[in-house]
């Protein structure tokens, strides 16, 4: 695919785009993750937002990696490349958690009997929700920084 726009290469506005939406996906999962009346108010909200996280992640991979073949090779540009595949993985593990959270909440609490289950649930699904927002929040400040490195310093 030819990742540009008049001439303009899209890398930046994809980037500008998951340098917003994976923090939002973060910070949603850490909140939702530890108060409940935010979990109730964002509903399905929340999985929406890390749906909208998800997708921008390989839209600025694949344009970056577009991009990549047209630029001189740096350490810098490595080292940002080698960064940005690692972030896929935590923004679908922050998209999966708050689906099966909004969906424990929605479908299943009601119907589970067991009080182990419930307060496992209750235990395991924000510790998992709390880590994932964090390192995902890591991973995208400092694949941003590699990169505003490789573009200033490169």
């Amino acid at each position: 695919m030819d990742w540009q726009f008049g001439g303009i290469p899209l890398h930046p506005l994809f980037v500008h785009l998951t340098a917003v939406a994976v923090p939002v996906a973060s910070l949603t999962a850490i909140v939702v993750a530890v108060w409940p009346a935010a979990r109730r108010w964002l509903a399905v909200g929340a999985p929406i937002i890390g749906l909208v996280a998800l997708v921008s992640v390989p839209l600025a991979t694949s344009s970056g990696e577009w991009l990549e073949h047209r630029e001189r090779e740096s350490a810098l540009l490595e080292r940002h490349t080698e960064l940005a595949d690692g972030l896929l993985p935590w923004s679908i593990a922050v998209f999966a958690l708050l689906l099966l959270w909004w969906a424990w909440h929605r479908f299943a609490t009601d119907r589970v009997t067991s009080g182990g289950a419930l307060r496992a649930v209750a235990v395991v699904g924000p510790v998992l929700l709390l880590a994932a927002g964090v390192v995902s929040m890591i991973e995208v400040i400092v694949i941003g920084h590699a990169g505003a490195a490789s573009v200033w310093k490169g």
